[in-house]
């Protein structure tokens, strides 16, 4: 934003310093001369003849003419004074802000790495620098993150368009080549460039928030999406168990299902290779409501569980097989999770398996109805 140059705060300091000062002493001057009007009297008589004016002497037009110019040099010290001294407090008191705003210019140029790391005691500067460090911490972790997932998105958006052109030279090459199977490939390639692509149009949605609240219930989210996803557990031969109480919350419907659906979609899918369960629970606390969904499955490590909901991170090594999904299940959880002001907890399950907790804002039950 252009602005017309003006006084910096320093000299406007400085001035103020002055100023006040300066009218400071006035009003100790115009107390001093009060008190001295107040005791001395308008003329007085004197004793040698030969200094009479009119037989009175005229003291209080004689203290005026002495006090006059001596206050006025006492005004003009007190200005030098106050300019000289205000100027250099306010460069002291504003030290701090000089390199607040360094810091600024460094960040804006695109240096996020730089902290201001104030000294001293806590203060309203330090405050503002100390806020200042944390967000560029929260900005540089988060720009970092952006570019890991460009990186990735870009790779496996590659992956199936150079499937589908070595498919399609392939079949240029050979025109006697079943096409039949071929167009079995891309179908398969295309659908998962598809499915890719539509994650993460998802995903920037539930990061932008752009979406309509209004009052949902956890606990029929999980039914629909159990109820949607049981032939695929059936196929694994995993087995689903419910159970919980009705859960009100307030968000989107659209995005609170895929949420719940993502999840018990993982849970299905990285479990035991059969005899599998998975466990889907909804809950309620005093502010909050509360969706768990555990499933059993291989050991996972604290450290390799919490990667997990980094985009394209899978539980497992099977990255292609059906249903496997395209690396974003639980980075889409993660991002409706924060766009509803809620929480994500990984845990490991001590038997094996991961126990995963989405936990909301509680709505008043009667914005439920």
């Amino acid at each position: 934003m252009d602005r017309a140059p003006g006084l910096s705060v320093r000299v406007k300091l400085t001035l103020s310093y002055a100023g006040f000062l300066m009218l400071a002493g006035a009003l100790l001057l115009a107390a001093v001369w009060v008190f001295l009007l107040r005791y001395v009297p308008t003329r007085a008589m004197l004793i040698n003849p030969d200094d009479r004016v009119n037989g009175v002497f005229p003291v209080r037009s004689a203290l005026l003419h002495v006090f006059a110019p001596r206050a006025a040099a006492v005004l003009a010290v007190l200005l030098v004074f106050g300019l000289v001294g205000g100027w250099i407090l306010a460069g002291r008191v504003l030290a701090p802000l000089t390199r607040i705003t360094d810091a600024t210019r460094t960040a804006t140029n695109g240096s996020l790495s730089h902290r201001i790391r104030l000294p001293g005691r806590k203060d309203e500067f330090r405050e503002l620098a100390d806020a200042f460090d944390t967000m560029l911490t929260r900005l540089e972790a988060h720009v970092a993150e952006q570019r890991r997932f460009a990186a990735n998105a870009s790779h496996e958006l590659r992956t199936p368009l150079a499937i589908s052109k070595t498919l399609i030279d392939l079949a240029r090459a050979d025109p006697h080549h079943d096409t039949g199977e071929l167009l079995d490939r891309l179908h398969a390639v295309n659908t998962r460039a598809i499915d890719l692509t539509e994650a993460l149009l998802l995903l920037s949605r539930a990061d932008q928030r752009s979406f309509t609240r209004q009052p949902v219930d956890l606990s029929l989210l999980a039914e629909e999406a159990t109820e949607t996803l049981l032939p695929l557990a059936e196929k694994h031969g995993v087995t689903i168990e419910t159970s919980g109480d009705i859960t009100p919350t307030s968000g989107s419907h659209a995005l609170l299902l895929q949420l719940t659906t993502n999840l018990v979609h993982n849970a299905i899918v990285h479990n035991l290779p059969e005899q599998g369960s998975v466990w889907v629970h909804t809950g309620v606390r005093p502010k909050t409501v509360v969706l768990t969904v555990e499933n059993t499955g291989e050991q996972v490590t604290p450290e390799r569980a919490s990667t997990l909901t980094e985009p394209f991170q899978r539980g497992t090594e099977r990255l292609h097989t059906d249903h496997a999904g395209v690396g974003l299940g639980l980075a889409i959880v993660t991002t409706i999770t924060r766009a509803h002001d809620g929480t994500l907890a990984l845990a490991p399950r001590p038997a094996g398996g991961i126990r995963i907790t989405v936990e909301l804002p509680a709505a008043a039950p009667h914005t439920n109805r």
